[in-house]
């Protein structure tokens, strides 16, 4: 079995209340490909129907190298029995971003939803990433696909 990458996250605490009254971010197990970000709020908040709301983590992060980004997601029980997601889908953190980590919530659900301080709302998952340098041409190269659009190739 391959062994996993690691890198050096460098995390500054941006809540005076993480590591405390707050959890820290953290792998919930050894095999976790996302480190859990919780909800950095002083009290609770209800998200209605269709509501959207920027959760702070209390965190910021530092990416080690160029070559790495981190995605933001939402976890999956939030999102299957609640309906509770991202609005922009997934976060993007580049490795020149150093504020904190905000998460813009959306509540896709039926029924209003509760936030409380602390509670695992989205996951952390560093990935490495190529740059493209762009080369404008005048044609594309030829594939199966042609130049099918969105939705050609069926269900």
């Amino acid at each position: 079995m391959a062994e996993v990458s690691r890198v050096t996250l460098k995390v500054k605490k941006m809540h005076q209340d993480i590591g405390s009254s707050l959890p820290e971010p953290a792998y919930a197990t050894s095999g976790s490909a996302g480190l859990d970000l919780c909800a950095a709020l002083e009290r609770p908040v209800t998200i209605g129907p269709g509501q959207r709301i920027p959760i702070p983590t209390g965190i910021a992060v530092q990416l080690p190298a160029r070559h790495l980004v981190g995605l933001v997601f939402v976890r999956s029980g939030l999102a299957s029995r609640y309906g509770l997601t991202l609005a922009n889908a997934v976060g993007v953190i580049d490795a020149d971003y150093t504020g904190e980590i905000i998460c813009p919530v959306i509540n896709l659900g039926d029924e209003p939803l509760t936030i409380s301080p602390g509670d695992r709302i989205a996951q952390l998952v560093c990935v490495p990433i190529a740059v493209g340098e762009i080369e404008y041409v005048g044609d594309l190269g030829i594939t199966d696909r042609g130049a099918g659009g969105f939705g050609s190739t069926g269900r």
